[in-house]
């Protein structure tokens, strides 16, 4: 998986992508090296590091994240990514990846081994 996203509205396929293969370097890739991920339930995560190991962690819950089709506002190289779950905001690099500042996530779907 090439780091970032070709346009913001990839950005949310591509993190449900690194979740279901569980690379936690793809989803560290998603963001920015000083971004921001807030999940409700399990706080926050700040830069390249912290979201991996929340990544890691995510997946030991039994965790997964599920893409929804984004509503992307974009003015110039800064995008707001809406979805039905989150929102985020991301930038475009001088590598024209677009990759997430700020994300605000949430996991409200079940997975198999919650269900049991």
């Amino acid at each position: 998986m090439r780091p970032g996203a070709r346009a913001p509205e990839e950005l949310d396929a591509l993190l449900e992508d690194a979740f279901v293969v569980r690379d936690r370097r793809a989803v560290a890739a998603l963001f920015e090296s000083q971004a921001l991920l807030v999940h409700g339930a399990a706080g926050e995560a700040r830069g390249a590091r912290e979201i991996a190991s929340w990544a890691n962690e995510t997946w030991k819950l039994g965790r997964t994240y599920v893409a929804a089709e984004p509503r992307v506002l974009q003015a110039g190289d800064t995008a707001l990514v809406l979805t039905a779950e989150g929102l985020g905001v991301a930038r475009r690099h001088d590598d024209r990846a677009w990759r997430y500042a700020i994300a605000l996530l949430s996991f409200n779907q079940t997975t198999a081994k919650e269900e049991q």
